[in-house]
């Protein structure tokens, strides 16, 4: 179940980077609420399945090899860089720009990692 919740936050990180982008070629300031929003969300998601993993190694010996800590790290990683992220735009839109844009994009392709190898994940444990 974590690995579906961290996937879920993907599409929420992705338009999150998407209303940024609009933010930077349009100079709208509801582009960057509107991130702001998306950021938010997706961390709810993320910080349920972070939960979610940590209680998964905790409780399983089998999920403590390096996969099974990867894993969470990478979800503890997303997260933090994400609440860094809702930070930043919180401040106005001039404030937030080049450093909003590049940390949604990080945030992307951590949480996107993350997501990969809790689906791997999955995928080796049912086979």
């Amino acid at each position: 179940m974590h690995a579906v919740l961290a996937f879920s936050s993907l599409p929420l990180f992705l338009g999150a980077l998407l209303g940024d982008w609009a933010y930077a070629r349009s100079f709208q300031v509801q582009w960057t609420n509107f991130a702001s929003w998306l950021i938010a969300g997706g961390l709810v998601f993320v910080g349920l399945a972070l939960l979610w993993a940590v209680v998964d190694v905790l409780r399983s010996a089998a999920a403590r090899h390096r996969r099974g800590v990867l894993y969470p790290l990478l979800l503890l990683a997303s997260f933090a860089l994400g609440f860094v992220n809702a930070l930043v735009h919180a401040k106005d839109g001039w404030a937030a720009m080049p450093a909003g844009l590049v940390l949604s994009a990080v945030v992307l392709l951590v949480a996107a990692a993350a997501s990969a190898i809790g689906l791997a994940g999955l995928r080796g444990r049912a086979a």
